[in-house]
This record gives C-alpha cells, structure tokens and sequence, in this order.
C-alpha cells in the first residue's frame, strides 16, 4: 500500500507540473503519513542528513566557475582557438562545435552551462556562416552532453556521494567515454558536410592558431589545474572547485579585466540560485531514498530482477532502457540520486565496477537532457538561439544515433571506463 501510493503520487505529481524536488517531499510525506509508525522529524533529519555530504561542496563552486567563464568572456577566447585548430575541415565550425565542447567541459562539468554558455556563440556563428539552424542547434544540443562526462563532472560528484565511490576514480573514467562521443560527433559532421556540401570555412593557418592559442593560453590551463591538481595529489576534488573558481575569478578580474563587480553580483546570484535548486533536490530525494529503503523496496526490487533473468547482457539492457526512460521524464540529479540506491546493487551484484555503472548512468541521463518532455538542454538552447523548442527537437534526434552508439560500447565494454582508472590509481 505505502509503495503504490509512494509511486503513483510521485508521478501524478511530476505530471502535474510540480517541481521535482516538492514532488519528491511530498510523495515521501505521504507515504510516511499512511504509514504512521514513522516520526515526522525522520524526514526532516533525512534531508538535512542526506545535503551533509563534504564533496557536495565542490557543486556551488564548480557552478561559479562555469559562470565566470561564460561571463568573463572566456568561452569566446576558446571558440577562437578552437576554431583556428578545426574550422579548416570540411563543416568546420560544426568541428568547432564540437571541440570547444571538449574544452569547456573541463572547465563546467554541466550540459546546461555548455548550452548556455558556448550554445548562443555557436549557433550565432554557424547560422551567420550560412548553416542550417537545425543543424547547428542540433549539433550544439548534442556536443553539450560532453560535458558531465569529460571531468570535472556535476553528475558524477553528485554519483559518487550516493555510491561512496571515488571522485577522482570517477573523473578518470569520464574521459575516455567523453572523447568518444566527441569523435562520434565529429564523424557525423563530416557525413553532414560531405552530404550537404558544407564549405570548409578558412584555411588552415599556423600563424592563426598561434594567435588565438596565445590568447587562450590561460584559459585553456582551467582543466589543466583542476585534473592535475587532483591526479598529483595536491587537492580534492572539492578544493580544485575552489582553485577553479578562485582561478577563473583572477583571469576575469585581474588578467583579461572583463569582470565587474555588476557582473560578479549577477554571476553570484546566478550561482546561489543553481545551487539552491540542485541541494534541494538532493534533499528531497534522499527523503525519497530512505523511504524505498525502508519499505525494502531496493531489496524487493534487486530480487524481482535477478529472479527475472541472471543474465549480465539482457540485465544491462534492462537498466539502460530504464534510465533512458527515466531520463526522459526527470531532472538529471534527482535521477541520480533516486535509482543508484536501486539499481547499484543489482549491478554490483552482477561483478560490474561502480565505476562503469556510474559513467553509463550519467552518460544515460545526459541524452535525456535531449528528449522532450523535460529536455533542459533543448528549453536553455531554445531561450539564447530564439529558435522554437519543437524545432530544436526535431533537430537534434540524428544526432542522438551517434550517441546511442557510444553509450552502447561504454556499457558492453568496461575496459573504456576501468582502464584509466585503474593506471591513475594503481
């Protein structure tokens, strides 16, 4: 009884618009509500219980350098240089697309902050250039995903809290899985460009890369700190959040001068707001989390799974279509930290690292960030591009294919997640 009203509340609430993070609570009131043999306080010592978490702290920084890049007119630095390495292929600033995507992955670790950051200089870019819109908002949709994945990674910290799994492990093993789709990207460019004859958009220059090298020089050094910085020993993952922000703080205010304190106001706020939803969610669905435990939900459920089937392959397809389907429908974090508690033992279970589950989770829940309904890189593109939500849609499913693909590799072949992990920290 408590299950089915746990369940159906939740989703009838999600359907009616509810925010996630009250749908959550609320679902979880009621259920502890019907039960009656639970305090309430319990729900109230389960959220706080569940935001105490040290490495969760690395969020509300990692959040404020992302929007100091975006602010401090970083990311145009990099879209030059990125630009003059590229853009001389045939399709070249959908190259550039993609490649800006890499490196500013290592700087936000957010999809979101990708779209809304290089998103609006990418796709003005390419439809001044004479691209189509929909491939350009299509591709641009599609390359921001590299970002939770390649380090450092907001899903994935917010992963390793929920699995008590290493940051630094987890990061290693985004990088691999992140190039590929970034390679996948790039090969769709090329099929574009050849099928609809894009014009290569420059020559390729040595003195032109350079130029725009030497001016994004310190920029491009962002990741350099951050996976260094971890990889060496020198900090954690939650103090190179702190060396990130204190770092692109100096370069915007101090070295390039395009920060003013009307902007870093604006930035902060930004970043207390993101932040406040992000932990609000991570509240309520540990509130969420702790009432399936309780009610053996996660038990029940491992058992009714392995009883199904004992098969590593249909199990993996399994839990790869429930995550597409959740990711469909729910924020990335609340879908994080709502099927690891379930899902991660029945993985575990089957002899799969908590390394590979974690990346194929996030890198699952990144392509639902592509899917109507919930497509939150598709409403941030269609708000800084003014082109229709529908039309971003449609534009971006060719692209999903070559990701599809990856995500199928990365999920049947655990050596792309494991290795690098495994030479890092041996």
């Amino acid at each position: 009884m408590v299950i089915a009203v746990l369940l159906i509340s939740l989703l009838l609430l999600i359907a009616s618009g509810t925010p996630v993070a009250f749908a959550l609570l609320l679902a979880s009131l009621l259920a502890i509500l019907i039960d009656g043999g639970v305090p309430g306080l319990v729900m109230l010592h389960s959220m706080l219980g569940g935001m105490n978490s040290f490495p969760l702290l690395s969020i509300p920084f990692f959040v404020f350098a992302g929007a100091l890049m975006n602010s401090a007119g970083i990311t145009q630095r990099i879209f030059d240089f990125t630009n003059a390495l590229v853009g001389w292929l045939r399709g070249g600033l959908g190259h550039v697309n993609v490649g800006a995507s890499i490196f500013f992955a290592g700087m936000s670790g957010a999809a979101v902050a990708d779209a809304g950051g290089l998103g609006a200089i990418e796709v003005k870019a390419m439809r001044d250039q004479g691209y189509d819109a929909g491939f350009a908002v299509g591709l641009t949709a599609a390359s921001s995903t590299i970002g939770p994945i390649i380090p450092p990674s907001l899903p994935l910290i917010i992963y390793a809290v929920m699995s008590s799994s290493s940051i630094g492990k987890l990061f290693a093993a985004g990088v691999i899985p992140g190039l590929l789709m970034a390679l996948s990207l790039m090969l769709m460019v090329a099929w574009y460009a050849k099928k609809r004859r894009y014009p290569k958009d420059h020559g390729f220059s040595v003195s032109r890369c350079a130029s725009t090298f030497k001016r994004a020089f310190l920029s491009l050094m962002t990741p350099v700190l951050i996976i260094g910085g971890i990889l060496f020993g020198l900090f954690t993952a939650t103090e190179a959040a702190i060396a990130a922000s204190a770092y692109a703080l100096c370069l915007g205010g101090v070295v390039y001068r395009t920060l003013n304190v009307k902007t870093l106001l604006k930035v902060s706020i930004e970043t207390i707001e993101t932040t406040s939803i992000i932990m609000l969610i991570i509240g309520a669905a540990a509130v969420f989390s702790w009432v399936l435990t309780t009610q053996h939900i996660t038990t029940d459920f491992t058992q009714w799974m392995l009883a199904f089937t004992d098969n590593k392959v249909t199990i993996l397809l399994l839990m790869t279509l429930i995550l597409f389907i959740v990711g469909c429908f729910m924020e990335t974090i609340a879908a994080i930290t709502i099927l690891t508690p379930v899902l991660l033992p029945i993985a575990v279970s089957l002899g799969i690292d908590p390394l590979h589950f974690g990346v194929m989770m996030v890198l699952n829940l990144m392509i639902g960030l592509l899917t109507p309904p919930v497509g939150m890189v598709l409403y941030v593109l269609s708000r800084v591009t003014d082109v229709p939500f529908e039309t971003c849609a449609r534009a971006t499913l060719p692209f999903l294919v070559p990701l599809l693909i990856v995500l199928m590799l990365v999920t049947f072949i655990p050596a792309l997640t494991t290795w690098l992990p495994s030479v890092l920290y041996p």
